[in-house]
């Protein structure tokens, strides 16, 4: 890494030279590592303005980095560690919340109302919090998304070969993804598949996932695990990974998640809530895949968090 221009005293730019490990990953992406402390909308803000370059070039947001490309960056003002500190309660539980570590990978298991990045008004996500906390780990990666308030199994790439791999396993549907979710109504049957194309849309800024024939292919199975008088308890196995794919064809068959209120029912979910239900229903239990790196079979579950718990207490009674 070299310093380049600028006055004695002053911040100056400096030329990052990306090294082998970084290989394919978004410039956003490296500058949120290099620019700990900067909002996103700052960085995007530089990279609009061509203040970032590649190789002396202007890049967009979503630019894929290879090994020794050279990229400008701009002096900044980091946030000053009293306006962007992490606070200690978000500290405590995610550190609290890791179920599985190697040199390689992290899972934990994510609290619901926790987003995974920040933005929106949020400073701190699940992976700018863990950034800040594990300074130790030279690549904090996400593998993939949960909602914000689905809580479970969220996967981190501690090395960008393991993310590579990783994604490699998703694209080909080799990653075995399960959920535990409450339906608004009964199941009248033991199994039911979906495969219904999906399409994301925005409305009013928000994005929507919707049933379009021209949509990207969607498998989900929903097995009936427990029936209640108005609600079924169902494990769902994901064969795609689109964006909120679970909720949006759980309301194309009429029997949308439990505490949804972008896809669900306002009747249903009131009820729901006089039986302590304040979120959604939605918990990404289980994991099962082979490790690229050794062929082990590998596998970890979250048990289903005690809110939720306490709901079908209730749906008992």
């Amino acid at each position: 890494m070299t310093d380049s221009g600028g006055k004695t005293g002053h911040p100056r730019a400096r030329t990052v030279t990306v090294a082998e490990d970084f290989a394919g990953q978004r410039v956003d992406n490296f500058l949120a590592r290099e620019l700990r402390g900067v909002p996103r909308s700052r960085i995007y803000r530089i990279l609009r303005r061509g203040e970032v370059r590649v190789n002396r070039g202007r890049v967009r947001p979503g630019h894929r980095l290879e090994a020794g490309d050279l990229v400008r960056i701009p002096p900044l003002r980091l946030a000053t560690p009293g306006n962007d500190a992490l606070p200690p309660a978000l500290s405590r539980r995610l550190t609290d919340a890791v179920i599985y570590e190697d040199q390689r990978l992290l899972v934990m298991d994510k609290p619901a109302g926790v987003a995974v990045h920040g933005g929106s008004g949020l400073s701190h996500g699940v992976i700018e919090a863990l950034r800040k906390l594990r300074t130790d780990c030279h690549s904090l990666e996400l593998v993939h998304r949960l909602d914000r308030e689905t809580s479970g199994c969220l996967m981190i790439a501690k090395k960008r070969s393991e993310l590579r791999a990783l994604h490699e396993l998703l694209r080909n549907g080799a990653m075995e993804k399960r959920y535990l979710a409450l339906l608004a109504r009964r199941l009248p049957e033991d199994l039911v598949v979906v495969d219904t194309p999906l399409r994301v849309v925005r409305r009013n800024g928000e994005r929507f996932a919707e049933v379009a024939a021209d949509g990207r292919p969607a498998h989900t199975e929903f097995r009936r695990l427990q029936n209640f008088r108005h609600a079924t308890l169902v494990e769902v196995l994901l064969g795609t990974g689109r964006t909120h794919q679970i909720r949006a064809h759980a309301a194309s068959i009429g029997n949308p998640v439990a505490g949804d209120e972008r896809y669900g029912d306002a009747g249903a979910n009131k009820r729901f809530a006089q039986g302590g239900l304040r979120r959604l229903f939605l918990h990404a239990h289980a994991l099962r895949f082979e490790r690229p790196h050794n062929g082990e079979d590998f596998q970890v579950s979250a048990p289903l968090p005690d809110d939720l718990r306490e709901v079908l207490d209730s749906l008992k009674l």
